[in-house]
């Protein structure tokens, strides 16, 4: 029995690229509020770049809270997408021609979301990550960070429950 060789690293590059490329397309607030997200490996952090738009108290001046949760819930969405997907994108059973072709599963739809405020968005760039916590076939818990300047000084964080598209095996 013979096995398929791997594809080339550029090859998988494209393919992780194209997939978190069409995730991000499939949500088109993620356009709206500027959100961005980059990838190393399998680790996703979303970036949300400073708008004066997403100020939500121009006096002091601070970051729009429900922004804050949009881009929370969004990262751990894309984030929770993201891991669904990583096997069939590293084995290609998701092409590139699918990937563009929009040919992907179906996102998880929010069951719950809550946030915790942790201090003030200043008007300054804001990243996040989600770790997924439990997945299972029907549902699925995440964990999201939001910080700006100092991972360990988080502005928000979130816990979110999903529920997952059915599989088509």
């Amino acid at each position: 029995m013979s096995r398929r060789p791997p594809d080339p690293v550029q090859v998988v590059k494209q393919r992780r690229d194209a997939a978190l490329r069409a995730l991000a397309d499939r949500v088109p607030y993620v356009g709206f509020l500027g959100i961005s997200f980059d990838r190393r490996g399998d680790e996703l952090t979303g970036v949300l770049a400073y708008d004066e738009k997403l100020i939500g108290n121009p006096y002091l001046p601070a970051l729009h809270g429900g922004v804050t949760a949009a881009f929370l819930e969004v990262t751990a969405i894309i984030s929770l997408s993201w891991t669904m997907m990583w096997e069939d994108v590293e084995s290609g059973l998701l092409t590139l021609d699918q990937l563009e072709a929009g040919e992907l599963p179906r996102l998880p739809k929010t069951i719950d979301f809550s946030v915790d405020y942790l201090r003030s968005g200043l008007p300054r760039d804001a990243y996040a990550r989600a770790s997924v916590t439990r997945s299972g076939r029907r549902y699925a818990s995440v964990h999201a960070e939001a910080w700006q300047d100092n991972h360990g000084r988080p502005i928000a964080q979130a816990n979110a429950h999903f529920l997952m598209p059915l599989r088509e095996d």
